[in-house]
């Protein structure tokens, strides 16, 4: 949401990398800072593929909020440019914040990602989900345990489901800014295009709805994107794309019946993105072992960081 007095104040933008271990919410807080879908959120970990960025302006400040893969131990080619791109970011932004579980473990890539931060630039640690914690001493127990790392100049708690503690944000990283005219406009909430937003909708309904093996091994792109000059429509066709044989069927499903769920779920969201009518067109086709093949994965839009 832009709020912008009548006189002249110094504008600033903060760009603000997202790390964290797979659905810590990286994908979640921006969506709640951003009031908009900027990226897809599922209960399956990788669910956040490329560098997402969601824009969100408070008068004079500008939020540029980069959502990163989660960090985990690579099993393959893809794996490993989604790490890349986690690690890649923290020398792109003013600020990094790092998402934490609020209870439990701290998992071997989290610490080695706190051990990049004291290399890197300053950082903010955050403790996500604390709607699940029953009360407030355990929130402060695990606030101290992040403290402890001594990476972090600041560590807040906060819940991106329920909004609790978000707004304190936007207090914690504005000093963080560059001044200067802002990066984007200010009624800009991402910098993603439109086609790639539509392909991010339908995977994430895949996500939702194929059995736990399919979908990873999935990619989605559009194919084309047509504005009908006679009605207001817009054609697209997107191109589902699995690395094994047998999950095609499983996509396709028992007449068709998975991939019109699919397509139907993501459609609804395409038109309330894009404020018109859709016709949504998917097709399913394989290539074998895609996200082991650098070639496939360029062809993918996964491109190196």
């Amino acid at each position: 949401m832009t709020t912008k007095p009548n006189e002249p104040a110094r504008t600033s933008s903060v760009f603000v990398a997202l790390v964290g271990r797979p659905n810590v919410g990286k994908s979640s807080l921006p969506n709640r800072l951003v009031g908009e879908k900027v990226a897809i959120v599922t209960q399956k970990p990788q669910t956040t593929r490329n560098r997402i960025m969601g824009i969100v302006t408070r008068w004079p400040v500008l939020l540029v909020l980069m959502d990163t893969p989660g960090i985990h131990k690579p099993r393959n080619k893809l794996d490993a440019r989604m790490t890349q791109t986690a690690s890649a970011s923290l020398a792109d932004v003013d600020v990094t914040l790092m998402l934490f579980e609020p209870a439990g473990d701290f998992t071997e890539s989290e610490l080695k990602m706190v051990e990049a931060l004291k290399k890197a630039g300053p950082a903010v640690g955050i403790v996500n989900k604390v709607d699940l914690l029953s009360d407030f001493a355990a929130v402060e127990a695990r606030r101290r345990q992040v403290e402890e790392f001594g990476v972090f100049d600041k560590v807040l708690t906060l819940s991106a489901m329920d909004g609790t503690g978000c707004d304190a944000l936007f207090d914690v990283l504005a000093p963080y800014g560059s001044p200067g005219p802002h990066y984007f406009d200010d009624d800009a909430y991402t910098d993603l295009p439109e086609k790639e937003l539509v392909a991010e909708l339908v995977r994430e309904k895949a996500l939702l709805f194929l059995r736990e093996e399919v979908p990873h091994g999935i990619a989605v792109t559009v194919d084309s994107f047509k504005e009908r000059s006679d009605k207001d429509l817009i054609d697209i066709t997107v191109a589902i794309t699995c690395e094994k044989k047998s999950h095609k069927g499983m996509v396709i499903g028992k007449g068709g019946q998975m991939l019109k769920k699919i397509a139907s779920a993501a459609r609804l969201d395409c038109e309330e993105l894009l404020g018109a009518k859709v016709n949504l067109q998917c097709w399913v086709k394989v290539r074998e072992g895609w996200r082991d093949n650098e070639r496939q994965l360029d062809n993918l839009g996964f491109a190196k960081p």
